[in-house]
């Protein structure tokens, strides 16, 4: 696969590969404690390797400053008959404590951004915690905005996350 990147002054963002299933498993678990939400690793390996493994599903990419992986960003595909083709989603967006508030989730906004529309996506949504104002902010700033909708969830499967 191609290392693709986009790179502004010591910070990256790198297409994640097959090669980096470990790594991002090992993000999504620091990410995920955050909230107290342990990870199931082998399904969560699983289903980065589904991703990685089908184009159609969507992207990840490693996000890197000074040459250091310090957070993650997914975005899944989808279809939505609202906007008449493919929709995106952040799924994911992980960012290091010490590294946060340095311009690293504009960029990873900003890469999802034009992934998207290279791809021709109509619309790209994303889930955000309602007590996480500075992850708002930087959505805001991005251009998201809130809808009359409320985001409903009907498990079919119980989440990576063993709560």
């Amino acid at each position: 696969m191609i290392d693709r990147r986009t790179t502004t002054g010591s910070t990256a963002m790198r297409e994640a590969t097959p090669l980096d299933v470990a790594l991002l498993v090992d993000l999504m678990a620091e990410f995920y404690a955050e909230s107290a939400y342990p990870v199931d690793r082998e399904r969560a390996t699983v289903a980065f390797a589904t991703l990685l493994g089908d184009d159609r599903l969507g992207r990840a990419w490693l996000i890197e400053s000074a040459g250091e992986v310090v957070g993650y960003l997914v975005v899944t595909l989808g279809y939505s008959m609202e906007y008449g083709g493919v929709d995106g989603f952040v799924d994911d967006l992980f960012i290091r404590e010490g590294f946060r508030g340095s311009g690293l989730g504009t960029l990873a906004i900003a890469a999802a951004r034009a992934f998207c529309e290279e791809r021709g996506v109509r619309a790209l949504h994303l889930e955000v915690d309602r007590g996480n104002a500075v992850a708002q902010q930087l959505y805001r700033r991005a251009g998201f905005e809130g809808n009359e909708r409320q985001l409903l969830t009907l498990r079919l499967a119980p989440p990576l996350h063993v709560v």
